[in-house]
């Protein structure tokens, strides 16, 4: 059996993280493991919730608050899948030094994210 994506988090872009931050922890009672001025991490239960912060109010007014993202065993052949399903990868995928991430817009337009560990 082929290794499967596995559910990473919710992302969300925000201007102030840690306004965003205290919002959910203090009004949603979910637990913050890291917080900075650029990202934080949040989790209520097995829900996993990331914050970061959106330099830009383009991304904010195209719609792009809140994005999946996805653990894969492979990032290529994901995005290959994908596209072939009718997805776009959103700029080139990047190399990180944990590993390769990449963003894509499904069929309705909303964004995912992969990430491939090295």
């Amino acid at each position: 059996m082929a290794a499967m994506a596995t559910f990473k988090w919710v992302l969300q872009l925000h201007k102030d993280v840690p306004k965003a931050a205290r919002f959910y922890s203090e009004g949603l009672d979910f637990t913050v493991s890291v917080c900075t001025l650029r990202w934080a991490e949040l989790h209520s239960g097995p829900l996993k919730l990331a914050l970061l912060e959106s330099t830009s109010d383009f991304s904010l007014q195209k719609g792009c608050s809140s994005l999946l993202s996805f653990a894969v065993p492979e990032i290529n052949s994901a995005v290959a899948k994908l596209i072939a399903l009718g997805a776009v990868l959103d700029g080139p995928i990047k190399y990180e030094f944990h590993g390769k991430v990449a963003a894509m817009r499904c069929i309705g337009g909303h964004m995912i994210g992969l990430y491939e560990a090295v």
